[in-house]
């Protein structure tokens, strides 16, 4: 799709190239340890337990063309950590910069999303089988690393488990500026989206979304990015030419491959999830006793809403969806604002907090209810 999938990384990515704060040494070993000195080496994973995708697939309730394609990158640490991107990029750009940090903990399972459909229940049994294979099979609790609407589908995952009786056991999880309902991007009762990212959803909320609609906003988004890359300067402050190259390659496939079948079908996973507000209640909570930690971008307004309620939960009552749980504001001062989601472009600010809660985990302190 190009609405919501396509405009959410121009207004948390690609608009801010042009506005990069100065060469700093972390970035340049970011980037270094990042893929210069550790390339990637993805793997297509086939995962051995199959039983909840299996049940689905029987119930008829999921077709093959909402399955994600799940990639694999090994590493000889016992702690994995599973990517869920946001609409765009997909998970193995999300964490584009940061995969050489995480695969010091242990390998890396991507999920990226189905161009030409999208199914919360598909997606969840895929979740359900590969954390039952890793525990199963080698022992292993992973860490669920969520970036955007992947912040969503991991509180829908985690709550719908909760209905059902059944324990999730994660050994931590990483949520940065979820979006987890509708009423994150489009406040209720607006006459007329605000943002230029809610006018983009408002056509697949009413069924009046066309391919010309579609490719209008594609179009949109790749000029957002070409414009962005013409800041050479920037650029390098950050990545290096064959990086940036790997990254606007991977990206613009994903925004032209996703096709209106794919863009009304996410947007209608997102329809389906409850604000978090609506199932405060002690009979679902907690989501999850994991140690969590929720990233918030000093600058969200592109993306969310004023009053996002997924926002207002979990800054004024985080612990009690995630009682080892610390919430934090990442801010880049004097540079220019960190962006919704923003994990490549303000790398440098997000893996403080990122590595110190890693560092949490394989030291096992006790958790901070900061």
């Amino acid at each position: 799709m190009a609405t919501l999938s396509d405009l959410i990384p121009a207004l948390s990515l690609f608009t801010q190239l042009g506005r990069l704060s100065p060469t700093q040494p972390l970035r340049t070993l970011i980037r270094t340890t990042g893929n210069k000195l550790r390339p990637p080496q993805l793997r297509s994973f086939t995962p051995t337990i199959k039983r909840a995708q299996q049940a689905l697939r029987q119930s008829g309730k999921a077709g093959e063309h909402q399955q994600a394609t799940i990639r694999w990158e090994r590493s000889r640490g016992h702690r994995p950590t599973i990517v869920l991107g946001g609409f765009v990029p997909d998970a193995t750009e999300q964490v584009f910069l940061l995969r050489g940090f995480l695969l010091k903990s242990g390998s890396l399972y991507y999920f990226n999303y189905p161009p030409h459909g999208f199914s919360n229940d598909m997606l969840f049994a895929q979740l359900d089988d590969l954390v039952e294979e890793l525990a199963e099979l080698h022992g292993q609790k992973p860490v669920i690393f969520a970036v955007s609407f992947g912040g969503g589908l991991l509180m829908e995952w985690l709550k719908r488990a909760r209905l059902t009786g059944r324990k999730i056991d994660l050994n931590g999880s990483i949520i940065v500026s979820p979006v987890a309902c509708i009423e994150d991007l489009l406040a209720p009762g607006e006459a007329k989206p605000a943002t230029l990212l809610g006018r983009a959803v408002q056509p697949y909320l009413d069924g009046s979304a066309t391919p010309k609609a579609v490719e209008k906003s594609r179009t949109i988004m790749l000029k957002m990015f070409e414009a962005g890359a013409q800041n050479k300067e920037a650029l390098r402050a950050i990545m290096s030419r064959g990086e940036l190259h790997q990254l606007r390659e991977a990206v613009m496939g994903t925004i032209r491959n996703v096709n209106i079948t794919g863009a009304c079908e996410r947007i209608h996973a997102l329809k389906q999830m409850e604000a978090p507000g609506g199932y405060f209640s002690p009979a679902l909570l907690p989501l999850s006793d994991a140690p969590t930690l929720i990233l918030y971008a000093e600058k969200e307004s592109s993306v969310l809403v004023d009053r996002s309620p997924t926002r207002f939960a979990l800054e004024t009552a985080h612990h009690a969806y995630f009682p080892h749980s610390t919430c934090r504001l990442i801010t880049n001062e004097g540079g220019s604002p960190v962006q919704h989601a923003s994990l490549i472009f303000h790398c440098s600010n997000f893996l403080p907090a990122i590595s110190a809660f890693y560092r949490q985990l394989k030291s096992r302190k006790a958790w901070s209810h900061a």
